[in-house]
């Protein structure tokens, strides 16, 4: 059999685009996602969805926990800040596990050095966050300082584990901007309404951030290793809660992570590897 037989039998089963990409299915241009060497994945609505599904899910990350505000302004109030003081704290510092220790040791009569110490260790994590978020985003100038302040919790984990850097910014910069916006119009009416709510825990409120972290949560404990990397996180949270300052336990967490990551690339290395498309290609060639 002649190359140009041999081409002729082969081809049919994989057509052309009209500007002469490789693609499979009917050839048609614009009907799916391309792969590197132009091949279409899927039909191109799939990436829209999932674009629209990040950005709702980031929506309602942001409304559970922005509500939440509320409940740290009318607390702000009762430790003794004003509505402004509270407002600053929620506009620059922009971090609720921080600001709840702020205002907590203000209110049990702690002084300001002891309240800054302790959000700063709450705090710290915020800064591992963004390790990897600059990776991810790559932010530039002013978009870089913006990508700082908005950095906590629920944009972090709303951007990381995304199969594309363009949905890992959706993702962020939709929570980021979400949160930020919610939560400082929330505080606002929280430290307006002040002590006449009464405790916002009765409200359900302090029960609305956790429940949207769990149902985040929840998708990734589909895998073994997200299982295990639950699982060995949370026997050291509770492990050193009773033991150690507030902070130190979410901290600690990393740990899990670490070595479950290290642990699962030992155990994937000796795994075998599967020959390539290119040399099934070559060998059905031959």
């Amino acid at each position: 059999m002649t190359p140009d037989e041999r081409r002729d039998e082969v081809e049919p089963a994989v057509g052309h685009g009209e500007h002469g990409h490789r693609q499979h299915g009917n050839g048609q241009h614009g009907g799916g996602q391309h792969d590197v060497d132009g091949r279409h994945d899927g039909p191109v609505d799939a990436l829209h969805e999932d674009e629209g599904a990040v950005k709702k899910d980031s929506i309602s990350l942001a409304v559970a926990t922005g509500v939440y505000g509320i409940s740290f302004g009318a607390l702000a109030i009762a430790a003794g800040l004003n509505t402004w003081q509270a407002m600053a704290l929620s506009l620059l510092l922009f971090s609720g596990g921080s600001q709840f220790a702020v205002v907590g040791v203000l209110g049990a009569g702690g002084t300001g050095a002891s309240a800054v110490a302790t959000s700063t260790l709450l705090g710290v994590r915020n800064s591992i966050y963004g390790l990897q978020l600059n990776a991810i985003l790559r932010p530039r100038g002013l978009k870089r300082v913006v990508a700082a302040q908005l950095t906590i919790d629920e944009s972090a984990a709303m951007a990381v584990g995304r199969p594309t850097a363009k949905l890992s910014g959706i993702g962020f910069w939709w929570t980021g901007f979400g949160v930020y916006l919610l939560w400082n119009s929330m505080t606002f009416v929280g430290t307006i309404a002040g002590n006449a709510m009464g405790d916002p825990k009765k409200y359900g409120l302090d029960a609305a951030a956790v429940g949207a972290f769990l149902a985040l949560l929840w998708p990734r404990l589909g895998t073994l290793q997200g299982k295990l990397t639950a699982g060995l996180a949370a026997v050291i949270a509770v492990g050193l809660s009773p033991v150690t300052q507030a902070g130190l336990p979410v901290l600690a967490t990393v740990v899990a992570a670490i070595a479950v990551g290290l642990w699962w690339s030992t155990r994937t290395d000796e795994l075998p590897t599967l020959p390539s498309d290119d040399a099934t290609e070559e060998g059905a060639g031959a």
